[in-house]
């Protein structure tokens, strides 16, 4: 029997140059169970694994094997083989990590964001208790208790805790952070307690910049969506109504198209900024606090506030509303559709079609007739952008998220 084993050896050396290969094709011959699952799974065993597998089945191994170094030499580059491949592939999965890290960092800070402004949404505002007493019975009933809801004004000192507690910084947005979607719907009214300027003045900027960039970000979308409908030969009925609503709202009788290209684009946040902290008092007039009015626009007919001191052949009013994000929108509105800021506009558009950035200081001048006094109105705005460095707000974003964390307080 050995006889015949060792011509089938040998007949087996003949074939098979590489002991490998003999290995393989007398687990081959022999039907070795193990062998076949390694192989259908892909997986390459080693001369050592397949030397055990064979001895495991009472298989003699070949007679003419190769010597212990030479295996070993194939063994080694069999190992260093695998290990390159183990290296490259940990090379690569190192280098995904730091490629999403940006991504799971913003998961992160939007999850953390929801817990904490959600949680400021929901803060009951409670007052002392009166104790009636009825009968034998003492009922405690709440004074005042009161749920958060879309207009309670919170303290400067609330905002501000919020604020840090989100990581909202303005050096971290002027470096190119994004700005999370958190809209407060009223300014504190103790604003103008904190005795800080600088204070004052960057919580103001806080609460006003995302309101701005909100404004900006819905007039972007809608400028893709009325540059693809233009792009096509023919519009679905849906798309004919949206036209229809944005010639209403950018008021075109004539629904001329060009105009509405015109007329349908952001304001420089530089601009919305400077204009809102000189119409407002950064934030502590009393148009401001008691009708959410941030750029001081007149009314003859609507609901407004009348000035203590104005003439007595004027009866205009100042225009007041529910919310701080409605009087952004009346601004937009204002610059984007009256007659006196058709300068800006055409200006604007020129900028668009030169590919350049749209920036507060090249479009001011465009804007005298916001005041009567003009010329030196320019030169305030110019002034406050300048000195408070806004400009470096032309560039920010909001955070875009799909997460619901547009918070209003």
């Amino acid at each position: 029997m050995w006889r015949q084993y060792n011509k089938l050896s040998k007949k087996i050396e003949k074939l098979f140059k590489s002991y490998r290969e003999q290995l393989l094709h007398l687990a081959k011959l022999y039907g070795v169970v193990e062998i076949k699952s390694y192989a259908r799974s892909a997986k390459r065993l080693t001369i050592s694994q397949l030397e055990l597998l064979l001895i495991k089945n009472n298989i003699k191994l070949p007679i003419n094997r190769s010597s212990d170094k030479a295996i070993a030499k194939y063994e080694l580059k069999e190992n260093s083989i695998r290990n390159l491949y183990l290296s490259v592939a940990f090379i690569f999965f190192i280098g995904f990590l730091i490629t999403i890290r940006p991504y799971i960092k913003n998961v992160v800070n939007e999850v953390k964001f929801t817990y904490v402004a959600e949680e400021y949404k929901t803060v009951k505002v409670s007052k002392s208790k009166k104790v009636t007493k009825k009968k034998n019975k003492v009922i405690e009933k709440p004074e005042f208790t009161q749920e958060y809801d879309n207009t309670v004004s919170l303290s400067a000192e609330t905002a501000l805790n919020l604020f840090d507690e989100l990581n909202y910084d303005l050096k971290g947005v002027r470096a190119g952070q994004k700005v999370k979607p958190i809209y407060l719907t009223k300014l504190p009214k103790d604003l103008k307690t904190l005795g800080d300027t600088k204070k004052k003045r960057e919580l103001f900027i806080k609460i006003v910049l995302p309101l701005i960039l909100s404004e900006n970000s819905k007039i972007t979308e809608d400028r893709k969506k009325l540059f693809k409908i233009l792009g096509k030969n023919f519009n679905t009925v849906g798309e004919r109504v949206w036209l229809k609503r944005r010639f209403k709202e950018y008021k075109i009788d004539d629904r001329d198209l060009s105009k509405l290209k015109m007329r349908m684009d952001i304001i420089p946040v530089s601009i919305a900024l400077a204009q809102a902290a000189n119409e407002s008092g950064w934030g502590t007039s009393r148009f401001a606090l008691e009708g959410n009015a941030l750029f001081g626009q007149w009314t003859w007919s609507k609901k407004g506030i009348s000035p203590k001191n104005k003439d007595p052949d004027q009866n205009h009013k100042i225009l007041q509303f529910q919310v701080l994000k409605a009087s952004v929108k009346a601004y937009k509105n204002n610059l984007n559709t009256h007659n006196a800021y058709k300068e800006f506009r055409e200006v604007r558009a020129q900028l668009r079609q030169e590919n350049k950035q749209i920036i507060g200081l090249d479009l001011i001048k465009y804007l005298k007739a916001y005041a009567a006094i003009g010329e030196k109105y320019v030169l305030i705005i110019e002034d406050i952008i300048e000195k408070n460095s806004l400009t470096d707000f032309d560039k920010a974003d909001l955070l875009p998220t799909k997460l619901k964390t547009e918070i209003s307080l």
